[in-house]
């Protein structure tokens, strides 16, 4: 398959993997002048809606209008890498909106993904830091001697000062997968979607389970289809709040649909044809695909132009 460039890929950042071991470097990336904080509050990054042209970007803090915003935040700060500049970006999270009162909003990550108004490798910081943030916020205490933890590399873990065990950011791996069966493909709605937006069936990967196991499992349990050949497509990080999309097409052996109620509000074959028309928003019955941030539009796009 080609190469997907996906909403929240690019981020062109060097992680620094083996400098960041080294306290010292982090601290004197932190106070160097060339250094820029990515601000967040409760998951919404800080942007600039209006640059010129249409376009939104993050907001960049020095370390000094970071201090100044909450006092001690540069020891929490964490190191998402150097640029090609070799800039350093950090990324910080306070408390509530409220406690920040400078230029720029806060704003929602999915919003910022479907209007497409942010460039792409920005985007992808700013979902790389939002996965990174949620993570140290769920993570402040070690999960086997229930010690506080403390920030170690830079950011890219936590050690426990009590045993020794260190922890390390988790990615939730997700099948997401497009059966199509001859002419038509499967979509299905859940109940928390946009009225009117059908989209493929995923399901996250248990343990003991491949890609393709988990995606017969899924697809049976939740729309009671037999799947033969599954091929892979693309992949995407999500940072709601970490998971990794994981695009397959999955080949249907079988027509008739049992639904699990529990999971879904409706499953049901489309033609091509309507696949092509939902893409579009040009759906007699007004449904449609989710937006092109979202992989899901891809698969689906994939199948609509014929390529599978």
């Amino acid at each position: 398959m080609s190469d997907h460039q996906h909403m929240f890929t690019g981020h062109e950042l060097d992680r620094s993997t083996d400098e960041r071991t080294d306290p010292a470097w982090v601290e004197a990336l932190k106070a160097s002048k060339e250094a820029r904080f990515l601000l967040f509050a409760r998951g919404k990054p800080l942007v600039d809606l209006d640059t010129g042209g249409g376009v939104t970007e993050p907001v960049l803090l020095t370390a000094a209008e970071l201090e100044r915003v909450a006092a001690g935040a540069l020891e929490d700060a964490i190191l998402l890498g150097l640029d090609a500049a070799q800039s350093p970006l950090f990324a910080y999270s306070i408390g509530a909106e409220q406690d920040y009162s400078g230029e720029g909003v806060f704003e929602d990550v999915r919003i910022l993904g479907i209007q497409n108004r942010v460039a792409r490798a920005q985007l992808a910081r700013i979902g790389l830091a939002k996965s990174l943030l949620e993570w140290h916020r769920m993570h402040g205490f070690c999960a086997t001697c229930g010690a506080k933890t403390n920030i170690g590399n830079g950011g890219a873990k936590r050690d426990c000062p009590s045993c020794q065990r260190e922890h390390f950011p988790r990615v939730d791996p997700v099948v997401i997968m497009l059966v199509h069966r001859g002419e038509k493909c499967l979509l299905a709605r859940q109940t928390h979607f946009t009225r009117n937006m059908y989209s493929a069936l995923a399901g996250f990967i248990e343990p003991g389970e491949s890609l393709e196991e988990s995606v017969r499992r899924e697809i049976m349990e939740e729309a009671g289809i037999e799947v033969g050949q599954v091929r892979y497509h693309s992949s995407q990080p999500w940072p709601f709040p970490s998971a990794l999309m994981i695009g397959c097409h999955a080949q249907g052996l079988s027509d008739e649909i049992t639904m699990d109620t529990k999971e879904l509000e409706d499953a049901r074959w489309f033609s091509r044809a309507e696949a092509r028309d939902m893409l579009s928003q040009n759906h007699a019955d007004g449904l449609f695909t989710p937006f092109s941030f979202a992989i899901a539009h891809h698969l689906i796009r994939a199948y609509a132009d014929g390529e599978v």
